[in-house]
């Protein structure tokens, strides 16, 4: 019960959500090096998890920048949401790249966002998708990009529920 009462306790902390933070921008930073340093343009499905990591980082810097109940609990719900989502857009990379017909799996071109949030072409830099769903060349411990992105959000979704879990066993409030 220990471990839980800490966890619970260290949600409560900036330090917590400042790793949460740093982790996921550490991660976008890399995406722009793959992008710009190698030159491995993103796709569609590739700017979509793009977007969800950014979910992480700014569910984290409310929280750093006002920390109370009420923005623990808005951190939470992003993090639960952009990590899903993004385990969920890496999912769907992968069945693309993996069709048994690659001929009928694609995906499109231009960001499907919503009308009033058009990042792709507010800061086309970091949001435009100039790559193919199919480029799949970059690979560590042979598994691509797609594969990395599918643990790294299967593993922030984890950590939140362990982190949430530990809250309600607490019983405390957010």
């Amino acid at each position: 019960m220990n471990l839980v009462r800490a966890l619970s306790r260290w949600a409560e902390h900036k330090s917590s959500w400042f790793v949460l933070f740093a982790s996921a921008a550490a991660l976008e930073i890399a995406a722009l090096y793959f992008q710009y340093g190698m030159g491995l343009e993103p796709c569609i499905m590739c700017i979509y998890q793009r977007t969800a990591m950014y979910g992480i980082v700014l569910a984290a810097l409310v929280v750093l920048i006002v920390n109370n109940g009420l923005t623990r609990l808005l951190g939470f719900a992003g993090w639960a949401v952009s990590s899903a989502w993004g385990y969920m857009l890496a999912t769907e990379h992968l069945e693309i790249l993996n069709a048994k017909n690659p001929f009928f799996a694609s995906c499109g071109i231009v960001p499907n966002f919503p009308e009033w949030l058009q990042l792709h072409e507010w800061l086309p830099a970091v949001f435009a998708a100039k790559g193919d769903c199919m480029e799949d060349s970059w690979q560590f411990m042979s598994m691509g990009m797609a594969e990395w992105m599918q643990i790294l959000f299967a593993a922030y979704f984890i950590v939140f529920v362990i982190v949430f879990a530990c809250r309600l066993l607490d019983k405390k409030p957010f």
